[in-house]
């Protein structure tokens, strides 16, 4: 099956989208550092797919969409699969920390494994990784760029106030 891939303008810089004719496999800001394998099956070009994610993309932005309604397939082990589907729970406008998305998967224990995996979200910003910060209330990594980050947060009016207390990136509490 063939996989269109498009690039389009939006507030955070230029975004690439790619998708076949079921499902949106990725969208990539300019430096992404885990970018998606690219085979003999992609071509430059649009679908339907793509279309519906760039509308969806632009309503965004514009404040008018805070939940994407797109088929979404990305490509990652099963663990990946998970905690990627479990950032659908996260509400528009609020944050999690990596000790709650773990245990919202039933893995209180593997913190690191869920950063890891939420660092390698192929579909950032409609699977909403962006909104995963430190235990402290720390932006902290995103594929986009921490400006790229505070600006989604700010968009959703989800920018957590800034904590006085030093803890560990993966804390509980």
């Amino acid at each position: 099956m063939t996989t269109y891939w498009t690039r389009i303008d939006s507030p955070v810089g230029p975004l690439s989208l790619a998708a076949d004719d079921d499902a949106l496999r990725a969208i990539e800001f300019p430096d992404n550092r885990h970018r998606a394998k690219r085979g003999a099956d992609w071509r430059e070009g649009t679908n339907a797919v793509i279309k519906a994610a760039a509308t969806q993309l632009d309503e965004y932005f514009a404040g008018t969409r805070h939940a994407f309604e797109l088929p979404l397939a990305p490509r990652g082990t099963p663990f990946q699969r998970e905690v990627w589907e479990a950032l659908d729970s996260i509400p528009y406008g609020g944050t999690w920390s990596y000790a709650q998305l773990a245990a919202r998967i039933g893995r209180p224990m593997a913190m690191r494994a869920v950063g890891a995996a939420n660092g390698r979200n192929p579909l950032p910003i409609v699977r909403p990784c962006h909104r995963v910060i430190g235990a402290d209330g720390s932006l902290t990594g995103f594929g986009g760029g921490l400006p790229t980050k505070r600006f989604l947060l700010e968009l959703e009016g989800g920018l957590p106030a800034p904590s006085a207390r030093a803890s560990d990136l993966f804390a509980t509490a």
